[in-house]
């Protein structure tokens, strides 16, 4: 190891040991609200996040690895400014899912005191068989994306560090585990709010040494004449329509079906704080996300990248050639942020399906000895359920993925199939019933998985054909189910 890795690798050491401080010092701080439970502490923080915490939390957890490593590296080595452009979509997102879901979804879970979205999924429909499915499919699909993003974490150290993959693997894997674990839902807002800053931080130390090393806009466009041949030819030809329609429904109008951001329009404040939250999402997720991809395109101009295994590996390269030791140590914990951010979300969402939505639900009951020893042990179940699921992600990830982009899509996909209809429509419509929930959930879910290996018309993604079975049968399955069985009145006053 090169003294300019070990520096690198000492600011890693103290960021991840940064957001272990912080994230346990918040957790402490809500824990000691003695008016609220152990479980809404742990999984929704007490509700207490403000507009800035909000805002970074949300945008955080939908920005990964892909938005930092792979969408970056995939635009320097390959689709240049094309790749930067329908990146674009991503920008809207953290302010569509706060004004979308925000309001309605914030007042029907405190009505309801649900404090997931399978909480809110069960206060709604009343069907117990599409909380065990969609609470299973979540862990399934999160599983891919937690592979991915474990990956990205493992790999970012690896390639700054010179460590193998197993140990940067383990670095990565051990701090997340332990502050998402022991920190619970308040250690993951706080943490996320450091991390969006720092990836704001991250992307404009990118822009600015590219556009250095580049000697400007004009020698860019120089290199990348040589490196990147059509680069502006191909602005608007590279992607088929198909695959154009497909991007922007997976990353952006999708997004409202993702568990990991959903649950964030349960646990602001104040309307205040809901509105505040949206416009600085919207800022901070144009900024990172643009700034990262256009920077990736810039940096293809500068150096010959043929050499390198994958996409993934762009980016620190790219770093360590343009930046001085310290400032690159300071810029890779940016993507770092990105891949923990969204990893702690996940973690604690899966620790919430196990123990909250099953455990208690289908376990627990209404029984009074089982219920007391629950409220009892809640925070400790959880702390283990989320190490074992997190040491079960690490064991699986021994053996990486090639590309960590199509892995962490497909998990998107997944999750937006299975729970975009029942939570859109069970939001807005009155006549979506349990039946059609669980049918729309299941179907849709099924055929993305069936049309992602079996199906290829046009480019388009399976998920549009996943969304589309799901929006069928929710619509058709409600329209006749709710004519023989009327809206029971308590979910009318409670989610209407």
């Amino acid at each position: 190891m090169t003294n300019n890795q070990i520096i690198i690798l000492v600011i890693f050491i103290a960021y991840l040991a940064f957001n272990v401080i912080i994230g346990l010092w918040f957790s402490r701080r809500v824990n000691q609200k003695g008016q609220l439970s152990d479980e809404k502490k742990y999984f929704i923080g007490g509700r207490t996040m403000g507009g800035l915490v909000l805002a970074m939390t949300t945008m955080a957890t939908y920005t990964s690895v892909s938005s930092f490593v792979s969408g970056p590296g995939a635009a320097g080595l390959t689709y240049g400014y094309a790749q930067a452009w329908i990146a674009t979509v991503q920008v809207p997102v953290t302010f569509l899912v706060l004004g979308v879901l925000g309001n309605k979804l914030a007042i029907v879970s405190r009505r309801t005191g649900a404090v997931t979205v399978a909480g809110y999924l069960r206060a709604r429909y009343k069907n117990d068989l599409l909380v065990i499915a969609t609470s299973i499919l979540m862990v399934l699909f999160f599983i891919a994306q937690m592979i991915s993003q474990f990956t990205g974490g493992a790999t970012l150290i690896a390639s700054i560090t010179g460590l193998d993959h197993k140990a940067a693997l383990l670095i990565f894997g051990c701090v997340v585990i332990f502050y998402t674990a022991f920190g619970g839902f308040s250690a993951v807002a706080i943490t996320d709010t450091i991390q969006g800053l720092v990836m704001c931080v991250g992307t404009f130390l990118f822009l600015f040494y590219v556009l250095r090393a580049g000697g400007g806009l004009s020698g860019i466009d120089a290199g990348l004449a040589k490196n990147l041949p059509g680069v502006y030819d191909n602005l608007f030809a590279i992607y088929a329509p198909g695959t154009l329609l497909s991007f922007w429904i997976l990353v952006g109008f999708g997004t409202l079906g993702l568990p990991q951001t959903a649950v964030r329009a349960m646990g602001f404040k104040d309307t205040k704080s809901l509105h505040s939250a949206m416009w600085i999402g919207a800022l901070t997720c144009s900024f990172v996300i643009v700034g990262m991809h256009l920077a990736g395109t810039w940096a293809g101009a500068l150096v010959d990248t043929s050499n390198l295994p994958t996409s993934d590996y762009f980016v620190p390269y790219i770093v360590q050639r343009i930046m001085p030791v310290g400032v690159a140590g300071i810029f890779l914990a940016a993507p770092m942020a990105a891949v923990m951010s969204t990893v702690d979300s996940i973690l604690i969402l899966a620790s919430a399906a196990i123990i909250k939505d099953l455990w208690k639900t289908y376990v627990v009951k209404d029984d009074p000895v089982k219920l007391e020893k629950y409220e009892k042990h809640v925070k400790t179940a959880s702390i283990a359920v989320t190490f074992v699921f997190g040491i079960i992600v690490m064991l699986l990830t021994i053996e990486p993925p090639d590309i960590i982009f199509f892995l962490n899509l497909f998990a998107f996909g997944g999750l937006e199939c299975t729970f975009f209809w029942p939570l859109i429509g069970g939001l807005f419509w009155k006549k979506g019933t349990g039946t059609a929930a669980l049918v729309s959930s299941v179907g849709a879910a099924v055929t993305y998985v069936f049309c992602y290996y079996n199906v290829n018309v046009a480019g388009i993604n399976a998920v549009i054909w996943g969304l589309l079975a799901g929006g069928i049968l929710y619509f058709l399955v409600g329209s006749i189910t709710s004519k023989n069985k009327p809206l029971d009145q308590d979910i009318l006053d409670k989610c209407f």
